[in-house]
């Protein structure tokens, strides 16, 4: 496995070995001694979540807030998304940046996302199955939440607004600045 730091403060993209033949490929993706032994984290990770999404479907931006803030390792399992991340500590010297970054089922190239960031996905492919690991389990009184399209953040999701595909509830979010109070 091969680590490749991000502009982000603690988030870095990590590069599977991949095993291909005539039969397809193998790769293993996760195990807590290479993990531990190329990042030098020691991670816990308690619960796995999966999602599938048709093209255009926005997802985020979600967080959980203080005890229960949530490092991810994510990935996509099939089909194409580009996933931003938003730095919200505070202290970080980083804060309110972000970064994009396309995953996809040919590279399998996993996204690492620390506690303390904000956290979406939007499927570019036809449908995409995207799975994440994560250090903490959910709460619902702990979730947060900022609007895809906050003005003073400027993230760019790739697709036109009319092709995107977001729930009630994203729809709802906050701005970045309530958001991060």
């Amino acid at each position: 496995m091969e680590l490749q730091q991000t502009t982000l403060k603690d988030c870095f993209i990590l590069k599977p070995r991949i095993f291909q033949d005539e039969r397809g490929f193998f790769s293993e993706t996760y195990n807590k001694q290479t993990f531990k032994k190329v990042t030098g984290l020691e991670i816990d990770f308690v619960q796995d979540n999966q999602s599938i999404s048709t093209y255009g479907v926005l997802r985020g931006l979600h967080f959980q807030r203080g005890p229960m803030a949530q490092s991810k390792l994510v990935r996509v399992v099939k089909g194409k998304v580009l996933d931003i991340i938003v730095d919200i500590r505070k202290n970080s010297e980083t804060f309110g940046k972000h970064i994009s970054v396309l995953l996809d089922d040919v590279e399998q190239k996993q996204l690492f996302v620390p506690r303390g960031f904000a956290h979406g996905f939007i499927t570019l492919s036809e449908t995409s199955v995207f799975a994440y690991k994560c250090d903490n389990f959910y709460d619902k009184t702990s979730e947060g939440g900022i609007i895809y399209n906050d003005a003073t953040l400027g993230l760019d999701w790739h697709l036109p607004k009319e092709e995107l595909i977001i729930s009630e509830k994203d729809k709802q979010l906050p701005a970045f600045k309530e958001a991060i109070l």
